[in-house]
């Protein structure tokens, strides 16, 4: 019988039932049914005693972790058994932990308990954000430039760093007319950003220091560095003149050569030949060449007659040639011109998707004055009457049936143009021309176009639905996570 209430129970070193027991020792005093915690609305983030700010969601390990430490100390003199999350309103500021503990009580009995904490989240925020909230508090600036007219590379570029989520850690980022500025709270995060665009991008690099304060006391000084980043001038569809020495270490290739892209290198096709070519930082900058032509100075051109080459007789020393184009060779008229009977020969990379009747956006070398050091010297026989760039289709259509989009960086902008517009509409048709580029950016679905069927295709290039990634629209509350039900 126990010994407080006479009711039968098996025996048991206390000779107590449990209600008996429970009443005489609770093995949770002592350990807090009620705690608070810090979090950072900017960033989404919760402060883990003294100073460390960590991202955790809602139902989270990291979460419980963390809400387990505040009672650590209590914890000691009991044993855990089990720890979880009750549901609470995800706007509530209140999470309620579920635990269940043992400990041995009178003469051995061990005595199991489950009792619930309950955490106030209140509001409060990192240093990190207090710096982003001064606007002016940085230790680091990234300035990126490229002395061009078209932003193509810097379109690239911001889809690299996306992808990468290098972002992140940046106070501010602000658009000029030139360029990109990236502020930083450390010197640490400004030279892993550059260490990247130097592996992205061609580019050179040099940094500088301005001493802002020196403690005479403690010999610390106070910094604030500035890394001046320059990608080279060229970007996709430029027609270039390189200098003899270069054209000549790079295959015996021809002055003259259109960039078809521009990664981590210059990748370079010769118009007449098919010889392609690479080059790094390191070389443009021992061999600087510019861009003969802006991209509003391309003519639209309209294919009279093409004959592909079969093969054309290599000279010595020729480097790789393209598998991806096929050589032509073909009569152009300009659109401007169909009244008179003016036409123009040339060579041409783009044999595998021209077709007499087609428009071609090319550059006119025939009736322009080069103002190129090297093109000024080379011999008029060998420069081409017109380089042809591109296939020309209908933008209109195209826009219409572009059923993705892009994510774009947060910025400060110095204002928007049309032509600005123009040159972002550029390069997303380059992307759905050029396979090897769309490999390095995200590319969401647009939910709000429909799919259209392929026996509509007139042969615009287009990306297909496998290369596209779902864009997650996750409505996030006060608290971090996601607003999803929580389980019990």
């Amino acid at each position: 019988l126990c010994c407080q209430c006479g009711v039968p129970i098996p025996p048991n070193p206390a000779n107590m039932c449990v209600g008996c027991l429970r009443a005489q020792v609770d093995i949770t005093e002592g350990i807090p049914k009620q705690g608070t915690l810090h979090f950072c609305k900017q960033c989404e983030r919760y402060l883990q005693p003294p100073g460390t700010w960590v991202q955790c969601t809602l139902e989270s390990r990291e979460l419980l972790a963390l809400c387990l430490k505040k009672i650590k100390a209590s914890l000691s003199r009991v044993r855990l058994i089990d720890a979880g999350f009750i549901w609470t309103e995800p706007h509530s500021k209140r999470l309620k932990l579920k635990l269940t503990v043992q400990k041995e009580v009178l003469n051995g009995a061990v005595l199991q308990q489950v009792f619930v904490v309950e955490y106030i989240v209140q509001s409060q925020m990192c240093e990190d954000c207090h710096r982003i909230e001064a606007k002016d508090f940085w230790k680091a600036v990234v300035q990126v430039r490229q002395k061009t007219q078209h932003k193509k590379t810097f379109y690239y570029l911001e889809q690299l760093i996306l992808k990468h989520r290098l972002h992140q850690n940046t106070l501010r980022i602000k658009e000029i007319h030139d360029g990109l500025d990236f502020y930083y709270s450390s010197k640490q995060q400004a030279q892993k950003m550059v260490d990247f665009l130097q592996c992205t991008v061609p580019s050179r690099a040099k940094s500088s220091q301005r001493l802002i304060s020196h403690d005479i006391h403690s010999n610390v000084y106070n910094y604030k560095s500035t890394f001046s980043v320059e990608i080279v001038p060229i970007c996709k569809d430029n027609v270039v003149c390189l200098s003899p020495k270069l054209a000549q270490s790079l295959g015996n290739m021809s002055q003259i050569c259109v960039c078809i892209r521009v990664t981590s290198t210059i990748h370079l096709i010769d118009p007449s030949t098919l010889q392609i070519a690479e080059i790094d930082g390191n070389t443009y900058w021992r061999h600087p060449f510019h861009s003969l032509f802006h991209p509003k100075q391309l003519e639209e051109f309209i294919i009279m007659d093409i004959n592909r080459v079969q093969e054309k007789k290599k000279g010595a020393g020729a480097g790789a040639k393209s598998n991806k184009h096929t050589l032509a060779e073909a009569w152009v008229q300009k659109t401007s011109e169909l009244n008179a009977d003016h036409q123009y020969f040339c060579f041409t990379h783009l044999g595998h998707i021209l077709n007499p009747g087609d428009l071609v956006l090319g550059f006119d070398l025939a009736n322009c004055n080069l103002n190129d050091e090297f093109a000024n010297k080379m011999n008029p026989h060998s420069i081409p009457d017109v380089v042809l760039i591109k296939k020309s289709y209908d933008r209109s259509k195209r826009q219409r049936r572009r059923n993705w989009k892009l994510k774009e960086l947060e910025r400060d902008r110095e204002g928007t143009d049309t032509d600005d517009e123009r040159q972002y509409q550029d390069f997303l048709e380059d992307l759905e021309e050029d396979e090897a580029i769309r490999k390095n950016v995200n590319i969401y679905r647009n939910a709000d176009i429909p799919v259209e069927s392929d026996t509509d295709d007139d042969g615009t290039p287009r990306i297909s639905l496998a290369e596209m990634l779902e864009d997650l629209h996750i409505s996030e509350d006060a608290t971090g996570g996601e607003g999803a039900n929580m389980m019990t």
